[in-house]
């Protein structure tokens, strides 16, 4: 045989076709035998559209009896095998290793949409691309900048990965002007190598495109994917989504980039000072007393217009009261989730029953909400609705089953008959508003359910 034929790559068919089953018994062998790496592989894996792929089936754990187990609580499927899972997972805070930059040798500016009072996931995944860009090891150490526009500053900016932080105390409300002036003050002071802003309607897609006319920059708009590139100037290139999402645009990497959800990873495995900055010389942002209302602006918030709970997407709801096959009395649930102002889903066994549309299901097979406070109301806490569920913040459960997974799921729980319970907290609501009836709830369920409250 000859030289050239024996440096010939030959392919092996079988090898190829288990790599690419994951299901097979030998697919992390096969993984490894073609050099991809089968401890990253088998979790996630670039896909033909250039979106990070993920294997559902390699969540779990081997038990002792050698099967594959899952943890149903949910702690593991929202945190602890989840790149993307829960925040305040305790034993990943734990073990995160603490960075802190004391002299950055340039900056990368985040200005989150913290409208709600609370960083969103899109934001996280912001900070995550922030990340990318500060960290060049052996070139330059930047660091990442947040510049919150609030009266304090929201939870978690240090797990999200911020350096620095600077806050402009400012009326909630939409007030771009004042904003456009502070970031410009900013840019004077320490001149940010990049400002990052999320493609939102009235929060990061307005306020970064009036920074750019301001700037004199072209925005990198719809961005959703950021790779190294060598022969742009700035070392990085992007993908931005156009045509109304239908095609791919990419560029070199500008300095102001308005990007998408999922435009990165977020930051999961160390934790930052998040120190708040002093001396600099930026714009002080003052309100009228009593009227709330921007100080030499043009433009008059007239406020938050009243919208039916009923009518907010599952996805964008901040407060979600959830009903499963426990529920017996639905008029009475339908009328606590309109006394309680609350937007109403529901688990797939409700749904399946006709209880509820389909518009509602909650879960993986449904839709995953991110609501501040979650209630479940006699759901009993199926594998794929605590998948759907891992990013609310706070979780109430109401059930008679003190044993069901969904109990050792929530953070708080009432262990009760759910017409009763919520019967009780409608008259709590009430009693609160001044419009009590003459029904009253006795001294017991308001004890217990003051905690709902408060939780809520």
């Amino acid at each position: 045989m000859s030289s050239s034929n024996q440096d010939r790559v030959r392919r092996d068919p079988r090898l190829e076709w288990i790599a690419r089953n994951r299901l097979h018994p030998e697919h992390e062998q096969a993984l490894a035998a073609l050099g991809q790496g089968a401890s990253v592989a088998a979790i996630e894996w670039m896909g033909p559209n250039g979106r990070m792929r993920r294997n559902p089936h390699a969540v779990g754990f081997i038990g002792p009896n050698g099967r594959k187990r899952i943890d149903r609580s949910g702690a593991q499927v929202g945190a602890a095998d989840s790149l993307r899972g829960r925040a305040g997972n305790t034993a990943r805070q734990d073990n995160r290793r603490q960075v802190d930059i004391a002299e950055p040798d340039f900056f990368v500016a985040v200005v989150p949409d913290t409208g709600s009072g609370r960083l969103t996931e899109h934001d996280r995944d912001l900070f995550g691309l922030a990340r990318r860009l500060a960290d060049q090891p052996g070139v330059e150490q930047g660091a990442v900048l947040a510049v919150v526009f609030a009266d304090s500053l929201p939870e978690g900016l240090d797990e999200a990965g911020a350096d620095r932080v600077v806050r402009f105390p400012i009326a909630s409300g939409y007030a771009p002007e004042e904003r456009l002036a502070a970031l410009m003050s900013l840019e004077a002071a320490l001149l940010p190598r990049h400002w990052l802003l999320p493609d939102t309607v009235l929060g990061g897609g307005d306020l970064g495109r009036r920074l750019s006319v301001q700037l004199g920059e072209r925005p990198a708009c719809g961005l959703w994917r950021v790779d190294e590139d060598e022969q742009a100037s700035s070392g990085w290139s992007c993908v931005c989504r156009s045509g109304s999402g239908r095609w791919d645009q990419p560029r070199p990497l500008p300095r102001v980039a308005i990007a998408l959800a999922e435009c990165a990873e977020p930051v999961v495995e160390t934790r930052h000072a998040a120190a708040e900055m002093g001396g600099l010389d930026l714009v002080a942002i003052q309100a009228n007393e009593g009227t709330g209302d921007i100080i030499g602006s043009s433009i008059e918030d007239l406020g938050a217009v009243a919208v039916d709970p009923s009518a907010i997407a599952l996805d964008e709801a901040e407060f979600i009261l959830s009903a499963g096959n426990g529920i017996r009395d639905w008029e009475g649930f339908h009328q606590a989730a309109k006394v309680l102002g609350a937007t109403e889903g529901a688990s797939r066994v409700a749904v399946d029953d006709g209880f509820m549309p389909r518009t509602r299901q909650v879960g993986a097979t449904g839709t995953w909400v991110s609501a501040r406070v979650y209630v479940a109301v006699g759901i009993s806490g199926a594998i794929q609705h605590l998948q759907g569920i891992q990013r609310c913040d706070k979780v109430v459960a109401i059930n008679s089953d003190a044993g069901c997974d969904m109990v050792k799921r929530a953070d708080l729980s009432v262990i009760g008959d759910s017409a009763e319970v919520l019967q009780a907290l409608v008259t709590l609501a009430e009693a609160s508003r001044g419009e009590a009836t003459s029904q009253q709830a006795t001294a017991s369920d308001v004890h217990a359910l003051k905690e709902v409250r408060d939780v809520a």
